[in-house]
Parts: C-alpha cells; sequence; structure tokens
C-alpha cells in the first residue's frame, strides 16, 4: 500500500506522512518551505494537523538541517486536492485507499490491540518501579518500634534518599519538628511532632562513678513518624516544606 509514498503511524496509532514527500510526490516545483507555507495559509494548525520535524541527517546547502513536516492523512489529502492537478488527483485517490485500509476491522482490531499491550507495559513499568516504595511503605506501616534519628536517615538512604544524620538533623529542626534553640532542649521534638506523635524522648538515667545520676534524652521516630517522613521523602515533598 505504500508504493506511492510512504504512510506510516504515529504514537497515536494514527496514519501520517512526510510533507516532504508529499511535496515530491505531488511533483511540485516551488520549492517546499515556500510551498508548506502556502499550504498551511489554508488553515492547517500546527501540533494539530502536522507537526514540525528537523531531519539532522540531511542538510542542506551550508550544512543547515533540513525542515520537514509530519502531516495527519486528512490535511494530507486535502493538499492532494487543492493542487487540482492529475498527479494530485491520483495521490488523494491513493490516500482514500489507504484509509480504507486504516479503518477495516481487521486493522481497528489490531491497532486495539496494540495500544492495549502498550498501556500494560507501561503500567507493569510503573508497578515495578514503586513496588520498593510501596514495599517499604508497607514494612514502616506496621512497624511499632521507634528508632534513632541516625537509623532513620540510614533506611533513606537504602530507598534512593541521600540524607546523612546530621542533614537529616539540621532539617528536622528547620522544618519545626525538633527544638533548634540551643540549650538542653535542642534536638528535642518540638510540640508540633510530639502531639502529631511522629517523635518520642526517651530517657536514660545513668549513674556516675561518684554517685550522681544524670538524665540522657534521646529524639526517636516513632513508627508513624517514620511513615510520614518516609512518605515525605520518596515522594520529594521535602523539597517544598
Amino acid at each position: 500500500m505504500n508504493e506511492l509514498i510512504n504512510v506510516t503511524l504515529n504514537d497515536n496509532q494514527e496514519p501520517v506522512v512526510s510533507g516532504r514527500q508529499l511535496h515530491e510526490a505531488l511533483g511540485v516545483k516551488t520549492k517546499y518551505a515556500d510551498w508548506f507555507n502556502r499550504m498551511i495559509e489554508y488553515g492547517f494548525v500546527e501540533n494539530q494537523d502536522f507537526l514540525l520535524l528537523k531531519n539532522e541527517q540531511q542538510t542542506g546547502r551550508g550544512g543547515h538541517n533540513k525542515v520537514d513536516h509530519i502531516l495527519k492523512l486528512d490535511m494530507a489529502k486535502e493538499i492532494a486536492m487543492i493542487q487540482r492537478t492529475d498527479r494530485g488527483k491520483q495521490v488523494r485517490q491513493y490516500f482514500i485507499q489507504i484509509e480504507k485500509d486504516y479503518n477495516s476491522p481487521e486493522k481497528i482490531m489490531a491497532r486495539a490491540l496494540l495500544i492495549a499491550e502498550k498501556k500494560a507495559h507501561e503500567l507493569q513499568a510503573q508497578i515495578e518501579a514503586d513496588r520498593p516504595k510501596v514495599l517499604f511503605a508497607d514494612a514502616v506501616s506496621a512497624s511499632h518500634n521507634s528508632i534513632l534519628v541516625g537509623e532513620l536517615a540510614k533506611l533513606l538512604k537504602q530507598n534512593g534518599v541521600d540524607f546523612g544524620a546530621t542533614r537529616l538533623f539540621s532539617w528536622l529542626r528547620e522544618h519545626g519538628y525538633l527544638i533548634k534553640r540551643k540549650g538542653h532542649d535542642w534536638n528535642m521534638p518540638t510540640q508540633k511532632s510530639v502531639e502529631l506523635g511522629l517523635i518520642r524522648v526517651k530517657e536514660t538515667s545513668i549513674t556516675h562513678s561518684d554517685g550522681h545520676i544524670t538524665l540522657n534524652k534521646t529524639p526517636l521516630v516513632t513508627g508513624k513518624g517514620q511513615q510520614y517522613f518516609i512518605n515525605k521523602f520518596l515522594n520529594q515533598e521535602y523539597l517544598t516544606n
């Protein structure tokens, strides 16, 4: 069916032709660029009826890239009719035959199967890409153990978020999850973190050799907090808030 002019399918499985090939098939003597500019004056719309294409494989005089266009079949048929020549009539009849073949039940079914297969592949690829995030989030959701901020940083790094412990501490302070005021409560959870159940304080009594006792406080990220921060970082929400 492609003896007169090559007809291909675009990404939407629509028949399209090269503007330059159509220009040649019609036997037009006018320079392609001038001819095509005159053709689009008939009301054809870029990115709707045709696409601009730079062919970097073919160069004209002076090494300039040749400009070509990808035309939908309806536009190509109308242009062929506009020529009002025997060659134009021949090309238009050829396109009509191509269109009949394109709209046959067998071809429609074949295209539907191709589109369905493409969508299935895209969906499977997305599922595979999201699988680590889903498994990670599910595992954290089921966790009831609180972990150190440094351990959370390691978990994030294992899942593609390169945040070290020092940087994570700084981020938590800057975003209101840990107290950034220097003093005895520095790096302790803020009221927001406590109320949301994201971070808790572990208090450990330490008995020194001279008998006095001190209280050591360590911020721990709860299971709920792990899920909260992991979702935020995996979805890159940390970039804006």
